[in-house]
């Protein structure tokens, strides 16, 4: 049944400054590199991050180079230098700074087990010479009507809190604003639809000279109301911004960062659920990327189709194995047909072993560091990049149904 009551529900996003987000990036940055040398590259990156230390570590295997070690073709330390040195930690009085930090290399090469199940050839005790999954798990996508990018209205409102901060620091023209950031939105919904916005967050790292009322009225004028739809702020409306009243030491000098620490911030803002697997840093034959990303293209063509407002698909993966185990489909009351039918609608239009998850959504490509700060989904400033944001499927779907 479609949700009637009123209620509250509250997303945050942080910045591509915040500590655990360094580690993101730098993890995909390393992904990025492998698959420009090799689409068959196989990536399983995680970073840390801690003061002037980062520890990369994890699983690569690039084919085309053979017995060579992998720092051979690629300088991790370079990599890492300049994802740090984007996101802006080039201050000279940052302690975690992009010349600066010590880098430990930990990583070693994808183990064969793993291998072959995930290669596309027999092998003893496999069932299949398919490409089968990178790992057991289970993946979620979401999508509703609420918000143009058929997303949660309070995630991608924080999202866009973010965004903005990030470019306006980018461009120079407020020189006390510094890279670690958080944005936290919560919204009054009536009748499962969005009414209000009744509260706003914003806390961003800064230099020491800059008062707190500059940092409260700028946040105000030209993040919240540039950002958040005047429709949705009323008189009521609290904003807290750098409620601690100071902000100076951030970054991974104030916090530690791990990769893969902010999952909900990486996909629905809590409001659809999540299978439990990380992102950042793993190569798509990890069903717990690339399914999830299917998952996502899945229920927004449903929704984009307008077979409901709302829609969660599920799907669940044996390791070495190509099919599915599971796929549900749920819209919440709010399908023009029945769950089942919107299923097998599903089944006949998208493929849904990881090779054809990885051909249709062309994965095999360095596209990851972009998806490492502000959510993997409603991005939809680069389809060509982002394919799991397109709705090419709309019409294939309603002929199915």
């Amino acid at each position: 049944m479609i949700n009637t009551r009123s209620y509250l529900f509250t997303s945050e996003s942080v910045g591509e400054g915040h500590p655990d987000k360094v580690c993101d990036r730098i993890s995909d940055a390393v992904l990025d590199a492998c698959l420009a040398i090799d689409r068959s590259s196989r990536v399983a990156c995680e970073s840390y991050a801690k003061c002037n230390i980062v520890v990369v570590g994890g699983e690569i295997t690039i084919p085309s180079i053979g017995q060579r070690p992998v720092d051979s073709v690629i300088n991790i330390s370079s990599i890492v230098r300049e994802a740090i040195r984007d996101i802006g930690y080039t201050h000279s009085d940052d302690i975690f700074h992009a010349d600066k930090v010590f880098i430990n290399n930990l990583l070693t090469t994808q183990s064969p087990d793993i291998a072959q199940g995930v290669d596309a050839r027999k092998a003893k005790g496999k069932k299949t010479a398919e490409q089968g999954a990178g790992d057991q798990g289970l993946m979620f996508g979401y999508a509703c009507d609420e918000t143009p990018e058929l997303m949660p209205a309070p995630i991608m409102f924080a999202h866009r809190l973010g965004r903005e901060l990030t470019r306006i620091r980018k461009t120079g023209k407020v020189a006390w604003l510094r890279p670690d950031a958080k944005s936290q939105v919560s919204v009054a919904y009536e009748g499962g639809r969005p009414v209000a916005v009744t509260n706003v967050v914003i806390s961003t790292q800064h230099a020491a000279d800059v008062d707190h009322k500059t940092i409260e009225k700028f946040c105000i004028d030209n993040i919240v109301r540039k950002v958040i739809p005047k429709k949705l702020l009323t008189p009521k409306t609290e904003f807290l911004i750098n409620p601690t009243g100071r902000f100076v030491v951030g970054g991974p000098s104030g916090d530690t960062g791990l990769t893969g620490r902010k999952i909900i911030v990486d996909t629905y803002g809590g409001m659809g659920r999540h299978g439990g697997g990380a992102f950042s840093g793993k190569d798509p034959s990890k069903v717990d990327r690339s399914a999830a990303y299917m998952t996502r293209w899945i229920a927004k063509n449903i929704v984009a189709a307008k077979l409901a407002r709302r829609c969660e698909v599920q799907v669940a993966y044996a390791i070495g194995h190509p099919n599915p185990v599971s796929v549900l489909v749920d819209t919440f009351g709010t399908g023009i047909t029945t769950d089942e039918k919107i299923a097998q609608a599903v089944r006949k239009v998208f493929g849904l072993k990881p090779a054809e998850i990885i051909t249709q959504l062309n994965l095999l490509r360095p596209i990851y560091q972009a998806t490492s700060a502000y959510g993997h989904f409603g991005r939809t400033d680069d389809l060509d990049s982002f394919t799991w944001e397109r709705t090419d499927k709309v019409d294939a779907l309603l002929s199915a149904i």
